[in-house]
């Protein structure tokens, strides 16, 4: 009872800076798509929370090339902000807002034009953060090998966790998927691979910063973790690999004249399994983030309508957001375990044994 209690206090102390927020946007529609869509696209800057109406965020690198000088531009993106405001440029460029906010070049001619970016971005940053954070956990559990002897004493606590996931995912999942002769070749591809989405998975469900990026949430980082795997399965098959692909154990009218209908079927395959990865990955977590900023939204209807009605859609929604939270911690777990589960399947067909 004493824990229940805690919580609705915990609640109750959450819904006032939403009534605040009410009371603020009292007269204005509440946008859920752009609430939605806008908290989960990558952005230039951090934003941490807004207050009185002023938005409290931290400013990103911005490294754009003018496609019409060819000169870098190296600045804080609170400079373009602050042009913005002022409905100025800054030395040409702006955030087009019709774009998703991406900035653009205003060329001499009026023309707007997408110069090279390679900004430090909301995901980048996050990335670089999730980074930091494996090599300080596996510098951490490495140091304590080091210094201890195995033979004698079991890891305990944190490094034994770690321990107890590296194994799991290792012995489990690589070592059984691609076999017993192969799989030390792929495992600290594989197992980085895991870490990497299971701990970007878990910042993306913390509401502040260091976390609330949506990473895995977003296409490009998707299709990139599946172009390495693509890559892994391909370069590195072996010959009966692509035997199977081109001339597999199948009559000859299908796999030469007249119908050749195999080669095909197996060769569409090879682009087919990495896209399965991509939006598997992407729409899983995607939908999450999705459902949870929607139950967000809902609150700050229900406070616009009435009073009555915005508390009971508080305590219900936020009900729905700590259970869907709740799921989404299991879920940052289950999407890194399938991806590489199925990264090591994929790979493990393509080192077939030779059949006589």
């Amino acid at each position: 009872m004493k824990k229940i209690a805690h919580i609705m206090l915990l609640l109750l102390a959450m819904t006032l800076p939403l009534q605040t927020f009410a009371a603020e946007k009292e007269g204005e529609g509440v946008d859920v798509k752009e609430i939605v869509l806008g908290h989960m696209a990558d952005a230039y800057e951090w934003h941490i929370t807004t207050i009185g109406g002023k938005s409290i965020a931290i400013p990103l690198l911005v490294m754009v090339k003018s496609q019409q000088t060819g000169e870098w531009l190296v600045c804080s993106s609170s400079v373009l902000e602050e042009a913005a405001h002022e409905g100025k440029d800054y030395k040409g460029f702006y955030f087009n807002e019709e774009k998703n906010g991406k900035i653009y070049e205003r060329l001499a001619d009026g023309t707007s034009v997408r110069p090279l970016d390679l900004s430090i971005t909301k995901s980048v940053t996050q990335i670089w953060i999730v980074v930091f954070i494996l090599l300080a956990v596996f510098l951490t559990v490495a140091r304590w090998y080091k210094k201890h002897d195995v033979t004698k004493e079991a890891p305990k606590g944190f490094v034994g966790l770690v321990e107890m996931l590296v194994m799991t995912i290792n012995d489990d999942l690589i070592k059984s998927s691609i076999g017993e002769k192969h799989y030390r070749r792929y495992a600290p591809y594989l197992l980085t691979c895991f870490f990497f989405i299971f701990v970007t998975n878990l910042l993306g469900l913390l509401p502040i910063f260091p976390g609330g990026a949506n990473v895995t949430g977003n296409i490009n980082i998707t299709f990139f973790l599946a172009l390495c795997t693509m890559l892994a399965i391909n370069l590195f098959g072996n010959k009966e690999y692509w035997k199977e692909i081109f001339w597999p154990d199948v009559p000859m009218f299908l796999k030469a004249y007249p119908l050749a209908i195999m080669p095909v079927i197996e060769l569409f395959g090879v682009f087919t399994k990495p896209f399965a990865l991509m939006v598997r990955l992407f729409a899983n977590m995607m939908a999450g983030h999705a459902i949870i900023l929607s139950f967000t939204a809902i609150i700050f209807i229900g406070w616009q309508l009435n009073a009555f009605l915005g508390s009971g859609l508080t305590v219900l929604s936020f009900v729905m957001i700590l259970f869907m939270n709740c799921l989404e911690f299991l879920v940052a777990f289950i999407q890194a375990y399938v991806f590489t589960m199925l990264s090591a399947v994929f790979i493990g067909l393509s080192l077939p044994e030779h059949h006589k």
